[in-house]
């Protein structure tokens, strides 16, 4: 590993790099904040699939394209007089030790446990000066579905707004999915639409409780239908047939067949 002082260096190496490509790069020095958020959104999916994969050199790299994108907004925003890297960086780490007071503040040294910490963290976030004026507030609007309900189950839980027992959740499962089978039995789209996403929203809360991922879960659970979907179209192109033509029987027969395969 590197000493604090390589790290350093190679963190001037990339604002060097970026003051160089902002001068001299006709496409660099055209870009804006806006033109650059769609790549940075893409460049967070592709650290995210690296990690899932356990894929550590592409995570270096994914984290490295990322820190660019970083270093670039803090550019464009050093152009414009709004803030600098420097700006961006005393206001993290004034955030965190802020919000860690048994690490740095009067309670340095007092005994805690990761739970303690969790369990009140919002409400630490919440006596912030420039803080989220409510808990909710921090989420973006436009962060994919999945995330946001986490999102906010998370910062509910910071609150002390949890289940007490995780088990307790199962019975709020089993009431959305019948609200949602009693909905579509009314054919109301958008009442169906509602108790839906009531249904996802307990599903997602219950992964949470049980220490699973619903975005990995759900992820795993894509790739397991390609790859038995892909199964079912090469056997059946083999055996010069298309899939249209064949009965649900016949196709839920080579899909098992995929299934004990392993696939």
């Amino acid at each position: 590993m590197h000493t604090k002082e390589e790290k350093l260096a190679a963190f001037g190496a990339l604002l060097d790099t970026m003051d160089a490509l902002r001068e001299k790069c006709p496409w660099n020095a055209a870009q804006t904040m806006e033109t650059i958020r769609p790549m940075t959104e893409e460049e967070v999916y592709e650290l995210s699939d690296t990690i899932l994969k356990g894929d550590r050199p592409g995570t270096a790299k994914e984290i490295g394209d990322l820190l660019y994108h970083m270093v670039f907004y803090a550019r464009i925003g050093q152009e414009e007089g709004s803030f600098d890297i420097a700006d961006c960086l005393r206001k993290v780490v004034d955030k965190m030790v802020f919000r860690h007071p048994h690490v740095f503040g009067p309670e340095a040294g007092r005994p805690t446990s990761a739970k303690e910490i969790a369990d009140t963290w919002e409400l630490v976030k919440a006596r912030e000066k420039d803080g989220n004026k409510t808990v909710m507030s921090g989420i973006p609007d436009a962060m994919p579905a999945i995330l946001k309900a986490l999102s906010m189950q998370e910062k509910a839980r910071g609150c002390g707004f949890d289940w007490e027992q995780k088990e307790d959740v199962w019975a709020k499962v089993s009431e959305e999915l019948g609200e949602a089978h009693e909905a579509c039995g009314e054919q109301d789209p958008r009442h169906m639409e509602e108790e839906f996403g009531d249904l996802l929203f307990a599903v997602i809360n219950a992964a949470r409780l049980y220490g699973v991922d619903p975005e990995a879960a759900l992820s795993g659970a894509c790739s397991k239908f390609r790859r038995r979907f892909t199964y079912l179209e090469e056997q059946t192109l083999r055996k010069g047939r298309k899939l249209t033509e064949m009965t649900l029987a016949e196709m839920d027969a080579v899909w098992d067949e995929g299934k004990a395969k392993g696939l």
